[in-house]
């Protein structure tokens, strides 16, 4: 069995357990740039060097990620109809942002012209947005499909007589373990799209250091629940 140090390095060794190592730097240290900004200048100025740094690496990080909703299409769109439109219209909503993300990234590098950053930024930010509503959609609806087999499980309904209670019990504990990653990625999903909005349409309460901030870690954390070895 793998001990706590061996699910680190499995973690760290995937794509997304980097990314979210990296952007817990990137909002920590937005948030330490806010609070001391006006007291201690240079240590402000220190941690503004560690975002964007951190914001920059996470970019490079996900080149190519856009491929990733493609074949998730392609290969297991959805099980009704209603969940093939939500991901069709959720994954291709993500793979505008994750495909104008690459540009992005090279416009703040200094490869493009700076000038393209703020087009860039808008039409990665608004895909992203765009995307998130139908991922939360999708995981509400499936979350409620849980319940109603769980209330069936626990009524005794589905199962036949002479199915074993270990049975019953471990469907249980999978449609329960289901229903807390669904709610960890609606709650990193809603954090991202806060993210998103105070990129498509800045405003005081999206983009607040501590909302971001805030926002950043909750996104951060629920990948790293959902991404660490069991």
């Amino acid at each position: 069995m793998n001990d706590t140090v061996d699910k680190l390095v499995i973690f760290l060794a995937k794509r997304d357990g980097i990314d979210k190592l990296v952007k817990t730097f990137q909002y920590v240290s937005k948030l330490v740039h806010w609070h001391v900004e006006s007291t201690q200048p240079v240590i402000a100025e220190r941690f503004k060097h560690w975002e964007v740094a951190s914001g920059l690496s996470r970019k490079a990080f996900r080149t190519g990620r856009f491929l990733t909703g493609f074949n998730l299409l392609r290969r297991s769109p959805g099980s009704t109809p209603t969940l093939r439109i939500l991901a069709v219209l959720a994954n291709s909503g993500e793979m505008v942002y994750w495909f104008f993300d690459h540009f992005l990234w090279l416009s703040r590098i200094g490869t493009l012209e700076p000038k393209f950053a703020r087009r860039m930024s808008f039409i990665s930010a608004f895909g992203e947005a765009f995307g998130y509503v139908f991922f939360i959609i999708s995981d509400f609806i499936q979350m409620k499909e849980g319940l109603n087999k769980e209330r069936k499980l626990l009524i005794g309904s589905e199962l036949e007589n002479n199915t074993n209670s270990d049975v019953k019990e471990r469907t249980l504990r999978e449609i329960k373990a289901e229903r807390v990653m669904r709610l960890m990625g609606v709650a990193a999903n809603v954090a991202d799209f806060i993210i998103a909005v105070a990129d498509i349409e800045p405003n005081p309460f999206c983009n607040h250091a501590v909302v971001l901030g805030i926002s950043g870690l909750v996104s951060s954390w629920s990948g790293w629940y959902r991404n660490w070895p069991s």
